[in-house]
């Protein structure tokens, strides 16, 4: 065993790579976003609001966790990864010990969003129920998602409908049409995220079975779903013109500044390790996304 593998063995920067802290902003816009909603429809509540960021930060890191855990033994993260190093499949956490503690987050994470039913009522547990379901299944069981090509609509609905909705929900108990075309925008900037990793592991993933959109699509395709993806989501901001919400329709296209100029240092990278800096910018660029849209609502 190397001295690199016996000082991270069970290490704690062993965890926090586990937990991919750069993907966190995928957890943490949709909420954002809600609760400026809330604000400006005079609904938030600070309790309920904080419960569910808690919640959804916990979530991103269980669903990476299963993903790290399952793509080890399904043998997709190995030598030829380009990505960085994933802690089951480098030997420094044991895949009996991700799993357990896996589940283990889960469980808390319901026990959790059970705090949630007094704000919004006992129909929470099957939303809470399907949510911890997805986080799995997303790469496990026996038809992981993220193997035939429905990674991309599940982060739009997972990472963007469903936490923007509920969030919203359990302040003012009831959805609106603003409501989803915030969840929708957030989802597709947050697909890019998961484009940029696809795109980086498009040759070993296919060689691994792993069939993401980009697998079955082409390289073509993953580079301009990548673009089309942010300016959809600037484009769902437009409806808030109608609202009278102008700072909600206008303030997110800035955005567009940050997002052409990454889609085009990924199409010019084109393959390899540097691809890895997109992944890094996708999730900042999600962030910079949600805190306009954000600050518009709370500003109009």
């Amino acid at each position: 065993m190397s001295p690199v593998m016996t000082n991270m063995k069970n290490s704690f920067k062993a965890w926090m790579l586990a937990a991919r802290p750069k993907t966190l902003p995928a957890a943490a816009t949709p909420v954002l976003v809600a609760c400026a909603a809330a604000v400006h429809y005079q609904h938030f509540c600070w309790q309920p609001a904080l419960i569910c960021f808690l919640f959804a930060m916990i979530a991103q890191i269980i669903s990476n966790f299963a993903n790290d855990y399952f793509d080890a033994r399904k043998g997709s993260d190995n030598e030829e990864r380009l990505g960085p190093q994933r802690a089951v499949s480098e030997g420094w956490i044991a895949p009996k010990t991700m799993l357990r503690v896996t589940i283990g987050l889960l469980i808390a994470n319901c026990m959790l969003g059970l705090l949630l039913i007094p704000y919004g009522g006992w129909q929470l547990l099957g939303a809470g129920a399907l949510i911890a379901l997805a986080a799995l299944c997303y790469s496990g069981g026996p038809y992981p998602l993220s193997y035939h090509g429905l990674g991309d609509i599940a982060v739009l609905i997972f990472f963007g409908i469903v936490p923007v909705g509920f969030t919203y929900y359990v302040q003012a108990l009831q959805w609106s049409v603003p409501v989803v075309v915030c969840g929708i925008a957030c989802g597709l900037v947050s697909i890019n995220i998961l484009v940029a990793n696809n795109f980086r592991d498009r040759f070993s993933d296919r060689r691994a079975g792993k069939n993401t959109s980009i697998v079955l699509l082409g390289e073509k395709f993953g580079i301009y779903f990548y673009l089309l993806n942010g300016i959809l989501a600037v484009t769902c901001c437009q409806y808030f013109w109608m609202e009278k919400t102008f700072l909600a329709a206008v303030l997110p296209m800035i955005y567009l500044l940050f997002h052409i100029k990454t889609w085009r240092e990924m199409a010019v990278i084109g393959q390899g390790a540097q691809l890895n800096a997109i992944l890094g910018k996708s999730a900042r660029n999600e962030l910079i996304f949600g805190s306009l849209l954000a600050t518009g609502l709370l500003m109009s």
